[in-house]
């Protein structure tokens, strides 16, 4: 059973070091828009994590057990300190990642909104007493 818990959690790590090393083409990917790329890398990262989460149903009673019968090897202990240092690493990234995201969306609502004052001010007339009179283009005009 010892070898089955080191070997799963091996496992674990590899996986987690995969998904730390996806977080950080992840965010390359947000800095560069490259919404192809990136849609392509979601997909691997949601895989991976569906991996992360079955190898997590598998360690769990294996560790359970060993830790009942108080025989929980030094190199199990290892490799479970090496996931934890990971996987706080991989929570500090997709921080850094959504931080990413929210700063995008700011500057595309932003632009947005700069874009809507220039048509705003295109489409701004003039009344008949001369006021400014915008967004009626063309009324109270006949042929």
């Amino acid at each position: 059973m010892t070898s089955t818990l080191t070997s799963v959690l091996q496992q674990q790590v590899e996986n987690l070091s995969q998904l730390a090393q996806l977080l950080e083409q992840e965010l390359h990917l947000i800095s560069a828009r490259d919404a192809e790329a990136l849609t392509s890398l979601l997909e691997q990262k949601a895989e991976l994590l569906e991996a992360i989460q079955a190898a997590d149903r598998q360690i769990e009673p294996v560790y359970q057990a060993e830790k009942k019968s108080g025989s929980l090897p030094e190199e199990a202990e290892s490799l479970m300190q090496s996931a934890a240092q990971i996987l706080d690493e991989c929570k500090y990234k997709t921080s850094v990642n959504q931080k990413a995201v929210e700063q995008g969306q700011l500057r595309l609502t932003h632009l947005r909104n700069l874009m809507l004052e220039v048509r705003a001010k295109e489409s701004l007339t003039y009344d008949k007493k001369g006021k400014p009179n915008g967004g009626r283009l063309g009324s109270g005009v006949s042929a």
